[in-house]
Formats: C-alpha cells, sequence, structure tokens
C-alpha cells in the first residue's frame, strides 16, 4: 500500500483515529491532491481492523471534505476541503459569481482552526475572547498584524491600524466618518458593486472616472474634482474588481500627486494586494490623506471577518474606531486571535501560499479554456473578465448559462454611469475543485460558441 495510518489507539475510537492520522499526513505533506488510498478490505487488513471500521472511517473523512470517492476508481485525497455548497440557489451546480479564494487541501484551514483554538483555550481561555473588547481591536493585535503586513506595505504602523470584521463593514464607517448625504465620491466606472451599495444607503453620489490602459486617467480624476467637488475617491488599484487591471508604479505616482493636488481624501481597497506583493499601494505615497483597507478575505477565507485599515494617523484610527463600533461594534475576539496566532507561527504565509498556487493553477485551466475568447485576468487573481460575442445580450447569456447550472456577474452589477462593459465576470475560486471548474469553464465555451436566438427557444 503507499499509506497506512499511525494510530493512536488510546485517543479514542479507532475510525476517528484512522481520520486523524489522515488528516496530519495532509497537513505534513506525506499524503497530497488526488493520491489514491487503499481500498478499504486492504487497509483493514493492514491494521487488523474490520472491514466496517475502516468504512466508517473514509465516510467520516469524506463528510470533513478530506476525501473523494470516485465510483468505480476507489477514493482519493480531495483537492480541497470545501464541501457542496448547502446554500445555493435550486438548479445552481456550481457558482461561479462568488468571488471566494479557492480552499486546497494544503491549507489545511480546516485543521489549523481546530489546532488554532485548542492552543488558544490551552494559552489564554475563551472568556477573555466571549466579551466586549475594543472596537477597534487590541494593542497586541494591531502589533503583530502591523509586523506582518510591513512586509509589503512598508510604513505599516500599529497606531495608525485599525481592525474591522471584513472590508464591507471597515467601508461602510469609512463613509459613515468622511462623508454626509449629498457628498460625491469619485470610482473607477467599473467598482466593487459592495462599495456601490455602501454609498447608495448613505446617499453618497459615485461618479466614475474613465480609464485608459493604464488604469484610472489623471487628466479625467481632474476634471471630474473641477465638475463635481468630490470629497474622496476610492480606488482597487491591484487586481481590479472585476477587470483585473494592476496599476503600474508610474501611473501610481501620477495617481498620488493627482489626489495631493485635489485635496481628495483616498480609500484605497487592496483586496487582492498580496497576491502581487511587489506592487505598493498607492496610500503609501500619500499617507498623511489615505486610508488602505486589507482583507483576508481573499488569501484566506472571508469567513474569518477580519480586515485591517490603515489610517493617516492616530487620531484619524480613532474616528474611524468609533465609526466602527456603530456599523459592527467590534471585529470578533477569536477569530482576530487565530489569525493573530498564525500571523506570529507561520501559519497565514503557508495558508496564502497554498492559496497562491492553487488561483494560479485555476487561472492557467482558464487561459486554457478561454483562449480566442476576448478576457482579461491576472495569473494569481480569483476571477477573470470576459468579454461576450455580440450575438448575446448579457442577461440572456447569464440567463442561459444559469439554466445550465452556473452562475456569473454581468458587468451591470459593477457599472457606476449606467454604461457598463459588454462583459461578465467569472470567479474561479468558488468551484469545490479544479474538475468542477473544468467543467463550468466548458458549459461557459460552449454558450460563447453558442447562437445567442438557439437560448430563446422554448
Amino acid at each position: 500500500m503507499d499509506w497506512s495510518p499511525t494510530l493512536d489507539t488510546a485517543s479514542g475510537p479507532v475510525y476517528e483515529g484512522i481520520v486523524e492520522a489522515l488528516e496530519r499526513d495532509i497537513a505534513s505533506g506525506r499524503l497530497h491532491r488526488g493520491q489514491r488510498l487503499p481500498t478499504h478490505r486492504a487497509l483493514a487488513s493492514a491494521l487488523g481492523v474490520d472491514l466496517t471500521t475502516v468504512t466508517r472511517a473514509y465516510n467520516e473523512a469524506r463528510r470533513r471534505g478530506l476525501t473523494d470517492a470516485r465510483v468505480g476508481q476507489g477514493t482519493f485525497v480531495a483537492e480541497s476541503r470545501v464541501r457542496p455548497s448547502g446554500h445555493a440557489a435550486a438548479g445552481i451546480a456550481i457558482d461561479l459569481s462568488m468571488n471566494l479564494p479557492p480552499s486546497p487541501i494544503e491549507a489545511d484551514i480546516e485543521g489549523r482552526i481546530m489546532r488554532g483554538l485548542v492552543a488558544l483555550q490551552r494559552d489564554h481561555g475563551f472568556s477573555e475572547l466571549l466579551s466586549y473588547q475594543q472596537a477597534g481591536g487590541s494593542t497586541v493585535d494591531r502589533g503583530i498584524a502591523a509586523d506582518w503586513l510591513r512586509r509589503r506595505v512598508r510604513n505599516a504602523e500599529a497606531g495608525r491600524l485599525v481592525i474591522s470584521p471584513g472590508t464591507q463593514s471597515a467601508l461602510m464607517a469609512l463613509l459613515v466618518s468622511l462623508t454626509r448625504a449629498g457628498d460625491v465620491v469619485l470610482t473607477d466606472r467599473l467598482t466593487y458593486p459592495g462599495f456601490k451599495s455602501a454609498a447608495a444607503s448613505l446617499g453618497v453620489r459615485l461618479v466614475g472616472v474613465a480609464s485608459d490602459a493604464e488604469g484610472m486617467d489623471p487628466a479625467a480624476l481632474a476634471e471630474a474634482c473641477r465638475a463635481h467637488a468630490p470629497k474622496a475617491v476610492y480606488l482597487l488599484p491591484t487586481i481590479h474588481n472585476p477587470t483585473t487591471q494592476t496599476i503600474g508604479s508610474q501611473r501610481r505616482e501620477e495617481l498620488a500627486a493627482a489626489i495631493r493636488r485635489h485635496d481628495l481624501i483616498l480609500i484605497e481597497d487592496d483586496a487582492y494586494g498580496s497576491f502581487e506583493p511587489k506592487a505598493q499601494p498607492i496610500a503609501t505615497l500619500i499617507p498623511e490623506r489615505s486610508y488602505l483597507a486589507m482583507t483576508l478575505s481573499k488569501c484566506m477565507a472571508p469567513g474569518l471577518r477580519v480586515a485591517y485599515v490603515q489610517a493617516p494617523d492616530r487620531a484619524a484610527a480613532s474616528v474611524l474606531a468609533n465609526a466602527l463600533r456603530t456599523v459592527s461594534q467590534m471585529p470578533v475576539p477569536l477569530m482576530v486571535a487565530l489569525v493573530s496566532r498564525w500571523m506570529a507561527d507561520g501559519s497565514a504565509d503557508a495558508i496564502m501560499s497554498a492559496i497562491t498556487a492553487e488561483a494560479a493553477a485555476r487561472q492557467k485551466l482558464a487561459a486554457k479554456a478561454l483562449s480566442g475568447h476576448i478576457h482579461l485576468a491576472h495569473p494569481k487573481g480569483h476571477h477573470v473578465w470576459l468579454h461576450l460575442p455580440c450575438s448575446w445580450t448579457r442577461a440572456e447569456f447569464a440567463a442561459h448559462v444559469q439554466r445550465q447550472g452556473l452562475t456569473v456577474v454581468t458587468s451591470d452589477s459593477f457599472s457606476v454611469d449606467g454604461e457598463p462593459e459588454h462583459a461578465i465576470r467569472i470567479a474561479l475560486g468558488a468551484a469545490r475543485n479544479r474538475s468542477e471548474l473544468v467543467a463550468a469553464l466548458d458549459v461557459l465555451v460552449v454558450a460563447l460558441k453558442s447562437p445567442a436566438y438557439a437560448s430563446r427557444i422554448v
């Protein structure tokens, strides 16, 4: 056999020992994705246990997302630990609308969570972490985060950091503290829908600014400032959502100069910055007027609900923390403590490395499948910006693939000025594994090549 587990017989039932050994060996790299496991009968014989014990162990491993069972082939180490979604809409087999990071088996996020929580309980207990805490995070957690972030954000400073339960809460708190109803905030003409929603709920008006091949056009930004007297500008300069564009260093300097010249406040969303570590945020060029939002939702897992915002100074950080208290009370202390431990012990880097490698592999699959179709992508990003043929309307294409069991997002969701590009965003990370992604891409490619009128025939 290729694998024989080492069991801790004193820890509980034998079937649980097999599952725990499987989990340990995946985490250590002894077992790798796609590796075939021994048959039930062979493993039972090798361990000297009855067949039902191994069957129960394999069933439990599959329930935990550790293995995949393939009819007629056997049991294999899973590609990821993502299980079938229990909240997908009826008839939807694969959701390509949610821009999630993939969850490769190598990241071992569930295992790290379980071991991390055990360590936290052992070292500190949970009582303090289940009570109210500072709205912007503790001094200790902000210090750990600043040290970890400083490797990429050169001026990261604990005193200017605010910890938030996700970027969406941070964006809402920033708009609450920086704007009033009727104020104008400039954005790209296509921008993150969550920011659109937050602005709309507060009566803040978004104005789209034209871009060129290098990103937002500084001349267009200047013109928009003269025409609308904006309060702030919101940018996603690294692996833009949805267009995937990353602004180069010269254009970043030009935009920073324009923002300073027109006395704007910069709200920079750095959701995908960890996948382009050499791209220094624009906020580092004009720190005195910038708020830099950095989340773990795209480089680790959105369910952690941990994000960081660097404010211009300590006073601004205090104001933002108070706004966060109004919006969401505080970050989740237990999750922040867990993430801080990961940052200190190297787990955060290991998780990010595994997710980055998986994202790159999925982008290669997408590039191969979409060859010949106009699309934009970043080699380590989570999404693809796909231009549709003129024979399809965006709504018809989305409805057509939805009938095939897929969901995608049309450009209308991102448009600020009501003139969206003829395109859709495809999220690659939500597919449970690469095989499922390939199947989804095949459906998309068939649809792209199909005449639109065929979808209208009932």
